[in-house]
Order: structure tokens, then C-alpha cells, then sequence
């Protein structure tokens, strides 16, 4: 690793390979925490190369645990994070509407790292119960049309890696890599990324493969769609600018869309949501992220149709019995 610092110090990037062994190593616990936190360090400092996130991506789909559930046709909606933004969780009750709309979902998430509430806190504050056994995941993608993929369990690896990013506490390389390294190999996938440079990056890895994919960057720093202004939104079709407006809805404000302060803060407000006791901002930007999804899914919908679909889905219930049936019957969130 001294090498391999004294590099990346001296301002010269890595292969391909060489990231995709530092990755290996650093994941089987080769280094200590003090080159691992360092190395994580220097890429909150200058940009990550194609060849870098490629090769850091190679090593952690090698190192999966395969989900093999290809026949489902399931998409991930999923954020970078690190954002700074502290929204509430729009993409995880993105995941519950676009099921309901008959789009099967595998949702690749994790517990909060630069945020006080990633989905797997939400998750498990409802009492859910992460699994890597596959027919428990069959089941709940055969029942509710979703399943949850809680990211330590199928990237055992990274056991290693999880304190070190927690004490940091700030984002690192490894919420770009999120998106990515879902053990499902989606081949739909909606993705959102903090920066526009990495946006790019993205879009430039995800042309070398077949999956249909979108991805988000709102231009005032989101990681997702927040209607707070214009967002990019680069696809298989190309790269598009979108406004609000262009979605048949409203200009919001950062204040209307913003998460708890706790996780059951956050959690309340989650179910508030799917109970359609949203407001009408919080109600706003799921069904926007939602549509996104939708025409990610299937290209030859509309934006305007797809939001219209996903707001009968949110405010009909049909996200929150997708919800329930996720969940084992002792937690099931219901209307009452």
C-alpha cells in the first residue's frame, strides 16, 4: 500500500488492474486501518478516473454474493449519496411505487454513512429482516413484487471497510461504487450521483454494457430528482435537461423536501408518505424519481404518463401494500 499511496500522492492515477487488486486487498484486510482510511481520503480530494471506478467495480462484483434473479426483470433505483442534502428517503419510496406500478425491484441499499438514515436504518426500523437466502428473496419479489438486497450481505468483503467509513463519516469512492455493484446485475437501472463529472463517468461505463439505464444529477448538487430546479438526466437515448415544469409539476423549495434528524424521524415521515399523508412537495418528488424510473423501465413511456402512473400508485395505497408485503406480518405499516 505505501506504493500505491506515494502514487496517488504524487498526483498519478491507477490502471485498471491495479485498482481492481488494491480494492482485493484492501477488502481481505491486507492493509491496516490507517493506509485504508488514507487511501479512501484521496479521492475526496481529487477525482476518480474511468479506469479507477472500472477497476474498484470489477473487484467488488467479483467478490459478490451472486443474486440470481434474472428471470424477474428487477431494477434498482439507487443514489450515490453524499450530497450534503439530508432529503428525506425519495428513492427508497421510489422503489415501493415503481413495484406497485408493476415494474419488479430489487433494491440494493445500505445503512446511512454520510447521512443520518440510508435505507437499511429505515428498513430495520420497521422490523425488517435482512436475508441472503434466496427463496426467502424469490418470495418476496413473487408476493410484493420487491426484494431488498442489504448491501454487507452479499459484499462480505467489505466487512473490513464498513468501520473505517462509518468513523470517517463523509462520503468516500465507495458511494460511487453503490450503484453499481448490485448482486443482481440489473439490466435496468436508475441511478443517481452527487456530481455531474461523475454523472459522466457513470454514463461512459454503463454504455459498455446492454442495461437500460438513467441517470440523475439535479444541478444544484442533488443525487436525485428534488424539483428544486433543472436536473440531467443521461440515458441510453442520450443526455436530456429537465425542468420541473417539464414534468407537469411544481418548482420546490430544499426545506419542503428535507429528511428527519433521527431515524425515527426519518421513518415518519416515510410512513406519513405512503400512507398519502404526504405533503404535497414530499408527494411530489417521490412521484417525479418514480417516473423517472418508469421511462427508465420502459422508454417508450412518456415522462408525463410515467407521472401519472406513479401518482395513482402512491396515493391509491398500492405503494404502501407493496410495503407490507415486504414486511413480515407482526410489522406490517397499515392505513389505519
Amino acid at each position: 500500500m505505501k506504493e500505491i499511496l506515494n502514487q496517488l500522492i504524487e498526483h498519478k492515477t491507477l490502471s485498471q488492474d491495479q485498482a481492481r487488486d488494491v480494492l482485493k486487498d484492501l477488502a481481505s484486510g491486507a492493509y491496516n486501518t490507517s493506509q485504508v482510511a488514507a487511501f479512501m481520503t484521496v479521492y475526496l480530494m481529487r477525482s476518480i478516473t474511468v479506469d479507477e471506478l472500472r477497476g474498484f467495480r470489477e473487484a467488488m462484483l467479483e467478490l459478490c454474493i451472486p443474486v440470481e434473479i434474472a428471470e424477474y426483470d428487477a431494477m434498482d433505483l439507487c443514489g450515490t449519496g453524499g450530497d450534503g442534502k439530508d432529503t428525506f428517503n425519495i428513492s427508497t419510496l421510489s422503489s415501493f411505487v415503481v413495484a406497485g406500478s408493476g415494474q419488479n425491484v430489487a433494491k440494493h441499499g445500505n445503512t446511512g454513512v454520510s447521512s443520518i438514515c440510508g435505507s437499511s436504518n429505515l428498513l430495520a426500523y420497521f422490523g425488517y429482516e435482512f436475508t441472503n437466502d434466496i427463496s426467502e428473496i424469490r418470495r418476496s419479489l413473487d408476493e410484493a413484487g420487491i426484494c431488498f438486497l442489504h448491501a454487507p450481505l452479499f459484499h462480505p468483503a467489505m466487512k473490513n471497510v464498513a468501520p473505517i467509513r462509518k468513523e470517517l463519516g463523509v462520503k468516500t469512492f465507495f458511494n460511487m461504487l453503490g450503484p453499481m455493484v448490485n448482486p443482481s446485475f440489473p439490466a435496468k437501472q436508475l441511478v443517481g450521483v452527487f456530481s455531474l463529472e461523475l454523472a459522466r463517468l457513470y454514463a461512459y461505463l454503463y454504455q459498455e454494457s446492454e442495461a437500460k439505464f438513467s441517470i440523475l444529477h439535479a444541478l444544484d448538487g442533488y443525487d436525485e430528482i428534488s424539483l428544486t430546479g433543472s436536473f440531467k438526466m443521461i440515458s441510453n437515448g442520450g443526455e436530456k435537461l429537465y425542468s420541473p415544469q417539464n414534468l407537469g409539476l411544481e418548482k420546490l423549495t430544499p426545506e419542503s423536501i428535507k429528511g428527519g434528524e433521527t431515524v425515527e424521524e426519518s421513518a415518519k415521515i416515510f410512513e406519513n408518505i405512503l400512507k398519502g399523508k404526504g405533503t404535497s412537495s414530499q408527494n411530489q418528488v417521490v412521484i417525479a424519481n418514480s417516473a423517472a424510473a418508469l421511462v427508465t423501465a420502459n422508454p417508450e413511456l412518456s415522462f408525463q404518463d410515467a407521472v401519472a402512473k406513479a401518482e395513482d400508485v402512491l396515493l391509491s395505497g398500492k405503494a404502501l401494500q407493496v410495503f407490507n408485503g415486504l414486511l413480515n406480518p407482526k410489522t406490517k405499516v397499515s392505513l389505519a
